[in-house]
């Protein structure tokens, strides 16, 4: 059986929450401006599950109408009962460079207690391209979550703000591979004579996917 914007509608309406989650599945089947008008009844959806596959689906749909999208994404940032959903809202505002909602985002981060939500906004703010996210990425190195932390990390790299350079420096010799990875994925955006000698470190890491990032840094920056 063919999938059809009315097939499709017709699992949205279904009283099952199987038949639901399976019709935003299916909507990546569809014409993309078809399936962003079809997506919207199923972010309000009763469900939090539906909710969370229709607000993940933003992050590739949502570039249809940014003005919509970035209304619906507060919404659910702000709004939604499930912090799963919320952390989806986060990752899809990043996904699509939507900086208008750099506000908002600092405010939850600051007010949550959440990790999930916290990560998300974090790995969110990497994309945005947007000077104002260094200072709470800068907060963000401090936290007592790992995997926030972790997330600081990266999206400092990401960003390309040269001034995280003094700031990851330490992180070369975390006793954690996986930090010292991302140090040197972010050194490898980053770039510059500083921070050559810490990915010559780097490179001879005990951790072969730590040196091999490192060795494609080098690459990158000499």
């Amino acid at each position: 059986m063919s999938i059809t914007p009315e097939s499709v509608r017709e699992l949205l309406q279904s009283d099952n929450m199987g038949d639901r989650i399976r019709g935003v599945n299916q909507l990546r089947q569809l014409d993309e401006a078809v399936a962003f008008e079809i997506l919207q009844p199923a972010i309000a959806d009763s469900s939090s599950r539906v909710r969370y596959a229709a607000v993940s689906q933003m992050a590739s749909l949502g570039h249809q109408d940014r003005e919509a999208s970035l209304q619906i994404l507060r919404d659910r940032l702000f709004n939604d009962s499930e912090i799963d959903v919320q952390a989806a809202a986060a990752d899809a505002l990043g996904a699509l460079q939507l900086t208008e909602a750099f506000e908002e985002l600092e405010q939850v981060y600051r007010n949550t207690s959440e990790w999930l939500l916290k990560f998300s906004i974090v790995a969110a703010l990497g994309t945005m391209n947007d000077p104002r996210c260094f200072p709470l990425l800068e907060d963000a190195l401090d936290s007592s979550e790992e995997l926030v932390k972790t997330a600081a990390i990266s999206s400092l790299g990401e960003l390309g703000d040269r001034r995280a350079i003094p700031l990851l420096l330490p992180y070369a010799q975390n006793s954690d591979w996986q930090i010292r990875h991302r140090v040197a994925q972010a050194f490898g955006y980053l770039g510059g004579t500083e921070v050559l000698a810490t990915l010559e470190e780097l490179a001879q890491d005990d951790v072969e996917p730590v040196a091999q990032t490192a060795i494609a840094g080098l690459a990158a920056v000499r």
